[in-house]
């Protein structure tokens, strides 16, 4: 098992509740800042660029 490189979100507030990501030969990796060693998610980096895009156009909608 490789060790990953975690990254913070740069939209993170202080405290616990980050998002962190890491690339995993050729996937993307991602973890909860409160519980690092807990569930990790793995996608491809079309997938994580389709729900960020998501996110943004229903965030802009309000």
């Amino acid at each position: 098992m490789s060790v990953l490189d975690w990254q913070k979100s740069s939209y993170c507030a202080q405290g616990n509740s980050c998002i962190h990501i890491a690339a995993d030969h050729g996937a993307i990796a991602l973890t909860e800042s409160g519980d690092p060693g807990g569930a990790i998610l793995r996608t491809s980096p079309s997938a994580l660029a389709a729900l960020l895009r998501t996110v943004k156009e229903s965030h802009d909608r309000g």
